[in-house]
């Protein structure tokens, strides 16, 4: 199959990716993982630190959120492709800890060309962007994820995109009632994605 090709060169390209100075501290480079030919592909942020130790994207505590969530809004049977608008994890020492640090502009503009080509070569019919990074990364700078949230946009690929919150920021929710409430809003995000999949609104 052509796209399996295609991700599998993609992925050895990547792998050896300079184009930013992030793999100088990244543990290796996290390229995406899912059905090659996939109707809904779901942008992150970047890697966190079990996603840079492992080598595939959303498999630490944000990586469980969203699992449920997919569950929950009856997308965890639907072929995807999970992806991050950064490949490499940028962190900052606290103590024997490595804490995730937001990428600068031009770092999401350098890896750019690798989301462009897996999304050239998947051809998802639905984006969902989870945080401001990706939302920029697919959307461009002037995007809020506040205001944008929940609206189908289109892009240049010509997939229909959809804003939502990065699951990590459920985890940072101050109490277990912002994490529920977090949670159903996360879920009824992806519900409205699943309809587009299926050929809803």
């Amino acid at each position: 199959m052509a796209q399996v090709r295609e991700l599998a060169q993609l992925r050895r390209d990547a792998a050896g990716c300079r184009r930013c100075p992030l793999w100088k501290h990244g543990t290796q480079t996290v390229f995406g993982q899912g059905d090659p030919a996939a109707a809904i592909m779901l942008v992150g942020e970047q890697p966190g630190d079990a996603e840079d130790l492992a080598g595939e994207p959303f498999v630490g505590p944000a990586g469980g959120i969203l699992a449920r969530a997919l569950e929950a809004a009856g997308l965890s049977a639907v072929p995807r492709y999970v992806t991050n608008a950064v490949k490499h994890f940028k962190w900052e020492p606290r103590g024997k800890r490595r804490i995730h640090k937001k990428p600068r502009v031009s770092e999401i503009a350098a890896c750019h060309y690798w989301l462009e080509e897996e999304i050239a070569a998947v051809q998802p019919k639905v984006l969902v962007a989870m945080g401001a990074t990706a939302a920029r990364a697919l959307l461009g700078p002037g995007v809020s994820v506040i205001k944008a949230r929940g609206q189908w946009l289109p892009s240049s690929s010509g997939a229909a995109v959809m804003v939502t919150v990065h699951p990590a920021s459920i985890l940072r929710a101050p109490d277990a009632e912002a994490r529920r409430a977090g949670m159903a809003a996360f879920v009824a995000d992806l519900k409205r994605a699943a309809r587009r999949v299926r050929g809803g609104s």
